[in-house]
């Protein structure tokens, strides 16, 4: 699992270079990503969750720590959040479904077809739920010097 999990931090800021993050925040990207990761391979792996909860619940935390880096960095969101979800994204799902497809095999490309929607929108609905959260809640007060 540690491995998985490193495998997704470097995943992680390896995409945060194709996508342009400024390097200060390579790090803090493969955070976010290797943390999802873990949460999701915990869930998956140690509690009766199914792919799809264990998705969004990943998600939601990924959405959760990208919204506090952004006011700890003083950045956009959208920099950790596009970087970090990375590794949640079901493209095995979406690839084995075209494969399927194309092999001639409907009933293992509609399964694999409808989990990969399944956890589309597992993503989709994490992500919206955290950010319908109002910034007051993420913001931290800090001592003047």
């Amino acid at each position: 699992m540690m491995g998985q999990t490193a495998a997704a931090f470097l995943g992680t800021v390896a995409f945060s270079v194709l996508y342009g993050v400024p390097r200060q925040y390579y790090v803090y990207c493969g955070l976010v990503g290797g943390a999802g990761w873990l949460f999701y391979s915990v869930l998956t792996g140690c509690t009766p969750c199914t792919v799809t909860e264990a998705t969004f619940f990943a998600t939601f935390l990924v959405v959760l720590l990208s919204r506090f880096l952004a006011v700890w960095e003083r950045c956009p969101a959208t920099v950790f959040l596009t970087t970090g979800i990375f590794p949640l994204v079901p493209g095995a799902g979406i690839y084995w479904t075209a494969y399927y497809l194309v092999t001639d095999r409907p009933a293992e490309a509609a399964d694999n077809g409808f989990a990969a929607i399944k956890a589309a929108f597992a993503i989709v609905l994490g992500i919206v739920l955290v950010f319908e959260v109002p910034d007051r809640f993420f913001r931290t007060k800090r001592k003047h010097r």
